[in-house]
């Protein structure tokens, strides 16, 4: 599965923001570009390169700025993002030399390790007078807890060196202080190859300038033909994304231009349109017919002009002029280099479109919307229905991956306050959206980052909500109930003695309350007779388990001692298990527990820390006396490599894993574990492999049914990843059973939910906290499974 809550997130210099300095400390050094353009600060943090590897021996720091600036006194403080405590001071000393037009830069290096790196980490630049002049971190923003920033709030750089490994590259400015990082080769101890640290002349109106035309920036290829070059541009802004609380609303520190119709070119595969960068420039407004003077580049991925670079740049105003039409961009798009040839233009989105993936909502604001093929409700992963290898599904995979676009917020804030719905207004409980729900019409400038082509909305959507939200349970019938339900790492900090944070799930009190509050509400309303848990903490078991507290917070929501569970303590050797809950009302325990947790189910393929979690087998006895045995599974996820000849590239990392542990689990079973002598055998649970993958058709081929797929007249979902939906959460039923089954059914309460309504706080705003309700919706990122038993 997924990572419900990655604690770091590693994202490109655009979509985090340009080095912007927040601290009032600076206004001193650095005057708004506003008012009299950009200026050097006195000293600066210039170049660093920090462990990536574990051996680097070319860890260091760069102090650059004013030559003859006497460094005495001054310091880096190192911070540790994890805790916001410094873990080591650099202190300086000498003076700069004068090595660029009155310009000099000093290297601090470091031993191997000497930068820490990866939850975010940062340094502080201090004046001797203690001031902080700078606070930057790489890997994410953090606040600072301790030492000379404490209170203060990094600024993210936006570069990560986790991707590049050159032991010869650091990460450097481009340009004056508030200009972008990138990573290049090494340069300590001397102002970076064409970095500019005096303003440029800035472009005006009543010049005489070469005009390049937007589409000759552009190019008809993927990358502009004269990137590097200086150009001057005229063309009309048809996004104004430079603040938050100005034109688009939007915070991409530029704006979008676009060609007038008179002067657009016969070539379809050229664009007209580009982003400017210019954070901090001047005021401009859709319809400001601008001329831009700077550097024609790429910018992860995206072509741009860089207005803050070269011997002539910035922005002027010269009037207005009329928008250029939208380009109508239809789903599927035939190629890459159709969206390409729209690279940076108006777009509008004529079709109804599905709401497909929304992981990156709370976080990044970002929505993936998608054209279905006909007859289907959404984008199913292909090797869900078709088998893996065949053309059907290398279609599917191809189709799927041309039906869907990505819109944004306009936004490089985390966690954005407040959230944008697609319908424009803010996201809140009274104007929700679930996966499934449609929009039509949405309209923006295409642009490309972070891999994908991707909306930024100049205008709203029109958004229906048609995936209503289930208040109840699917009716399954029977007079028993079984349900699987993976539970998203629960762990109460109690049972494994370690206390808060824990290793997975909660950090600390307040979110393991949210987190049981709607575990707790989704279990009740289940009121299932069996229920096997998956993602529980693996500790010692008692009375302090989660498994107990779990089990005790659900009595105390249902008034009585409605359930009880199996109490497993440790079984293998991962920080997660699976378990069992149980009316004791309804169902009695026959017999001891079983644990499948042999070396060729937990570790086929290699030694050490356990694949496939061990299953957990338990036979139940009905009221009327009829028996049958449930086994609870949670199968190695596809996240992780397992090697060659286990990962497969249709069915994900670890298929030889998981097929193994399928046909260890059918051996185990056939030798009746728990001794029922009763072949009545349900198996429940995250065997993390779609419908027609190899795992599942080892158990089919056994004779066991797929419950999900027997009983849907259409492809089911229960999980959705990469805005394709499918379920990993199973029930089937051996030979003897499937008679015995009167119904199954996932319960859609989390799957269409997007995770800004969840339990965690880590990195919301106060207004999304608040978002949080106490009932089953995003309890968890797997729906709840449902089965129906009438035994006999």
């Amino acid at each position: 599965m997924r990572p419900s809550r990655p604690k770091t997130y590693v994202r490109d210099c655009w979509r985090l923001g340009f080095l912007i300095f927040a601290l009032g400390h600076l206004t001193s050094c650095l005057p708004s570009a506003r008012e009299s353009g950009p200026q050097v600060a006195t000293l600066f943090i210039n170049e660093l390169h920090y462990d990536n590897e574990g051996d680097d021996q070319n860890e260091a720091v760069e102090i650059a700025g004013t030559a003859g600036s006497d460094l005495s006194g001054w310091s880096v403080a190192l911070y540790n993002g994890n805790g916001g405590d410094v873990y080591d001071t650099l202190f300086l000393s000498g003076s700069l030399p004068n090595e660029l037009g009155g310009y000099g830069a000093l290297a601090l290096e470091l031993p191997p390790d000497g930068l820490q790196n990866g939850n975010p980490d940062g340094l502080a630049l201090v004046s001797p007078s203690g001031e902080v002049l700078e606070f930057l971190s790489y890997e994410g923003s953090f606040t600072a807890v301790s030492g000379p920033a404490a209170g203060l709030t990094s600024s993210d750089i936006g570069v990560s060196e986790s991707g590049n490994t050159a032991p010869d590259s650091s990460l450097q400015l481009s340009g004056l202080p508030g200009s972008p990082w990138r990573s290049r080769p090494s340069s300590f101890g001397m102002i970076n190859p064409g970095q500019r640290l005096v303003p440029p002349e800035q472009v005006d109106c009543s010049a005489d300038y070469a005009i390049v035309p937007v589409h000759s920036v552009q190019g008809s290829g993927a990358e502009t033909p004269i990137g590097g070059n200086e150009v001057v541009i005229e063309a009309v802004v048809t996004g104004a994304f430079q603040e938050a609380d100005a034109g688009d609303g939007g915070d991409l520190g530029g704006f979008f231009v676009q060609e007038e119709a008179s002067d657009v070119d016969a070539n379809p595969q050229s664009s007209e349109g580009l982003f400017v960068y210019l954070p901090g420039g001047p005021d401009v407004a859709k319809g400001d017919l601008v001329r831009v003077a700077g550097i024609a580049e790429e910018f992860n991925g995206n072509t741009q002009v860089n207005a803050r670079l070269g011997e002539l740049s910035g922005v002027a105003i010269c009037g207005s002029a009329e928008l250029p039409p939208a380009q109508t961009l239809a789903l599927p798009f035939a190629a890459s280099a159709e969206l390409e040839a729209l690279e940076n233009m108006r777009v509008v989105l004529p079709q109804t479109l599905v709401i497909s993936e929304y992981f990156n909502f709370d976080r990044f604001g970002e929505i993936v919307v998608a054209l279905p093929p006909e007859g289907r409700a959404r984008l199913f992963q292909p090797t869900a229905v078709y088998l893996p290898g065949s053309t059907e599904a290398a279609n599917l995979a191809e189709l799927n991956r041309r039906s869907r676009i990505l819109l944004d917020d306009g936004r490089t804030s985390q966690n954005p306050d407040p959230a944008r719905h697609p319908n424009g207004l803010p996201f809140n409980l009274d104007n929700r959206f679930r996966g499934g729900d449609v929009v039509e019409g949405a309209e923006g400038i295409l642009t490309y980052a972070f891999g994908d082509y991707r909306l930024q909305p100049t205008a709203a959507a029109t958004y229906s909500a048609v995936n209503v939200r289930p208040d109840q349970p699917p009716e399954v019938g029977g007079s028993l109930k079984v349900a699987a339900f993976n539970v998203l790492n629960y762990f109460n900090g109690d049972g494994s003695g370690g206390g808060f944070p824990t290793e997975r799930g909660a950090d600390d009190p307040e979110e393991l309350v949210r987190q049981t509050q709607k575990i707790v509400a989704a279990l009740a309303a289940l009121d299932a007779d069996v229920v096997g848990l998956v993602e529980l903490e693996n500790d010692s078991g008692g009375p302090n388990s989660a498994l107990a507290d779990l089990t005790g917070a659900l009595n105390e929501s249902l008034g009585a001692e409605v359930y009880a569970y199996v109490d497993t303590g440790v079984i293998g050797n991962d920080a997660i298990k699976v378990g069992f809950i149980y009316k004791p009302a309804a169902v009695t325990l026959e017999g001891d527990f079983a644990v499948l947790d042999t070396p060729a189910f937990v570790d086929p393929f290699a030694s050490g820390r356990g694949k496939n979690r061990p299953a957990l087998a338990v036979t139940f006895q009905s009221a009327a006396g009829a028996t049958f045995t449930v086994v609870v599974n949670h199968f190695k996820s596809k996240g992780s490599e397992c090697g060659s000849g286990d990962d497969d590239r249709e069915q994900g990392n670890c298929n030889g894993t998981r097929t193994a542990a399928a046909r260890e689990l059918l051996n185990w079973l056939q030798s009746d574990p728990t001794g029922s002598g009763d072949p009545d055998v349900l198996i429940i649970g995250d065997l993390n492999a779609y419908a027609q993958e190899d795992p599942i058709r080892a158990l089919e081929e056994a004779g066991y049914t797929d419950l999900l797929e027997r009983t849907s007249g259409e492809p089911v979902y229960s999980y959705v990843f990469s805005g394709q939906f499918s379920y990993l959460d199973y029930a089937l039923a051996s030979a003897s059973l499937l008679p015995q089954v009167t119904g199954a059914a996932p319960w859609r309460v989390n799957a269409d939910e997007p995770d800004i309504l969840d339990y965690d706080t880590t990195f919301k705003a106060d207004a999304q906290d608040a978002l949080f309700e106490p009932n089953p919706y995003r309890a968890s990122d797997h729906d709840p499974v449902v089965v129906g038993l009438e035994l006999k």
